[in-house]
């Protein structure tokens, strides 16, 4: 058994699509009323589906009491942290926690997807080749 996917109930799937895009995700075709997918590296996919259609099979309701789980985006660099949260800001989405240097050795930030679930971006301060 390995993991596979990883599925997030959304508003709009157009907007939370345009949203990933800004963090270099590709998506396929949207499927039936509203599902769509993009592979992640080492073949896992990130799957988003409208509440009309997860409604369709099952009894969901959205969860209560705050965030139970969030995505982390790994940036080239620390200006990448920087520039990859500016532009989401200024595409509207919610800017929770500016980029700063962590002291555990990160440029880190968390923006806000379309739906309010957290997002990190984050790049190591030191090249790579100096942190090991």
């Amino acid at each position: 058994m390995r993991l596979d996917a990883f599925g997030f109930v959304v508003d709009d799937l157009a907007v939370t699509m345009a949203f990933y895009r800004q963090l270099g995700l590709e998506f396929g075709e949207i499927e039936g009323e509203g599902h769509v997918e993009a592979t992640i590296e080492g073949g896992v996919r990130l799957m988003f589906d409208t509440i009309a259609v997860v409604e369709s099979f099952s009894e969901w309701q959205p969860p209560s009491g705050g965030h139970r789980m969030s995505l982390a985006f790994l940036c080239d660099s620390p200006e990448e942290v920087d520039q990859r949260f500016a532009s989401l800001v200024e595409s509207g989405s919610h800017g929770a926690v500016e980029p700063f240097d962590a002291f555990w050795g990160q440029r880190y930030a968390t923006i806000h997807d379309p739906d309010g679930n957290p997002v990190d971006l984050f790049a190591p301060l030191a090249p790579v080749s100096e942190v090991e």
